[in-house]
Parts: structure tokens; C-alpha cells; sequence
């Protein structure tokens, strides 16, 4: 659409910023504090700035300093009715998003029109099924069907989806969709928010998630009174696993 050109992460392994600050300020010296880092993959932006400040000011912001992809997190994106997911995709190219993390919790209807939507837009979508809360799914005491996420990533891999997010809190629910998906998938990609601040770790994630994944990481370098010396612990750990 219009002949831009849509931004992809080239490394097998990188950290992806979490920018869920409530100031462009902060925004800023997130970036040109972890620009110039190789194994910073991408800055994944939610509603806290979009809502604040508007999509085309968040990513111009960002454009300032850094040429790397920009990935949205509606928080949750594709819980919704169908015919909204050209809305949205409409909205991110236009604010010149490369990535979109959707959640389809709403039925398959909604989770294909909005991945046809994005992928016509040429946005990639990251899908996810299972949120890193602990009374998430039904059996935990959540609302989610247990067999929900399974549900979600058959649509997604059949429709080609190649990008998934799954939890890096939960090991063991960590361990199992990754072999499913992996037996779906040829060369799966794979996101893993949950690090740090809720409880998960780089090191652990990597001995299950192999060479091709990145680690989604936002409160432990948002929140860092020294952005670089954070960031080059987890680029450690990362590179170590």
C-alpha cells in the first residue's frame, strides 16, 4: 500500500522493547539509548502511547532516532467483529506500524479477517492465544477455554501464519505450543513477552526455544535508571542461553 517500505527483524534472536511508558519523553530515551545495540530486534508499542499521543507521533518519534520495525500491541487486537479488521490495518499502515500482535479471541471469523486484512496491508501478524496471568485459562480459574489457544494456532498456521507469541512465564506451557506449532509450522518465529518483572527469564526460555525467537521485554528496561547497562545484561543472557 502506497509503495512504503515495511521494516522486517533481521536477526534470528534479538530483544524487543516493550515501550509502554505514558510519556514521549521517556519514549525517546528509550530509543536512543538501545538504538545502536545490533541485538535490539524491534520496539513493540501498546496503548498507553497510542492513546496518549496518537500512532502518527509515537512512530515519527521513534523514526527520529531509529530506522528499526515497530511493532503494534493493541492489547488485545482482533477481539472484535470481522469487518473492523480492515479499519485497523488501514490505521497502522497509514501510522507506518511493520508488525500487529493480535489476540483472536472473539471466533475464527474475526481471527481470519483480521490476519487477511494485515497481511493485505502488508503488516505481519503475531499471533498469540494465551496471556501470561496465571487464572488465565478455564482450568486456572480464567474465562478461556483451555482448547482456545490450540484452536487459535491451527487457524493461524493454515491461513500461513508464520509469527507466534507464546508466554515465557510458563515453562511448561511454553515447552508444549512451541512442539505444536513447530509441527505445524515450517520455521516458526516466536515472541515471548512474560520476562522479567513477570517472573520469567532469557536464560531458561532459550534452552526451550532454540536458536530463532525474541525475548519481549518492557518493565526491567522502562523502568532501568540505566537503559544500556539493562540492556546489555539481557543481550548476555540472550546470547548465553
Amino acid at each position: 500500500m502506497g509503495g512504503r517500505p515495511f521494516r522486517r527483524i533481521t536477526q534470528e534472536k534479538s530483544i524487543v522493547i516493550a515501550c509502554d511508558v505514558n510519556s514521549i519523553e521517556r519514549l525517546q530515551e528509550i530509543v536512543v539509548n538501545s538504538c545502536d545495540f545490533d541485538l535490539v530486534g524491534a520496539y513493540k508499542i501498546g496503548f498507553s502511547l497510542a492513546l496518549r499521543f496518537g500512532l502518527l507521533k509515537v512512530v515519527s518519534t521513534i523514526r527520529n532516532y531509529s530506522e528499526k520495525p515497530i511493532i503494534y500491541d493493541h492489547q488485545k487486537g482482533a477481539t472484535d467483529v470481522p469487518h473492523t479488521g480492515n479499519i485497523f490495518s488501514d490505521a497502522l499502515v497509514e501510522a507506518g506500524l511493520d508488525y500487529a500482535i493480535i489476540f483472536p479471541f472473539s471466533g475464527p471469523s474475526t481471527q481470519m479477517a483480521w490476519i487477511e486484512s494485515l497481511k493485505k496491508a502488508g503488516i505481519i501478524p503475531i499471533v498469540g492465544g494465551i496471556l501470561t496471568v496465571s487464572d488465565f485459562l478455564n482450568s486456572n480459574g480464567g474465562y478461556i477455554s483451555d482448547d482456545a489457544p490450540l484452536k487459535i494456532f491451527k487457524t493461524a498456521s493454515s491461513m500461513g501464519v508464520k509469527d507466534y507469541v507464546l508466554p515465557g512465564n510458563n515453562l511448561q506451557i511454553l515447552n508444549r505450543y512451541k512442539q505444536i506449532i513447530d509441527s505445524m509450522v515450517d520455521s516458526p518465529v516466536y515472541y515471548l513477552p512474560g520476562l522479567g518483572a513477570q517472573g520469567g527469564d532469557i536464560r531458561s526460555c532459550g534452552k526451550i526455544m532454540g536458536k530463532r525467537w525474541h525475548a519481549i521485554v518492557g518493565r526491567s528496561i522502562y523502568a532501568a535508571k540505566d537503559i544500556r547497562s539493562t540492556l546489555m545484561a539481557l543481550m548476555s543472557d540472550l546470547q548465553l542461553d
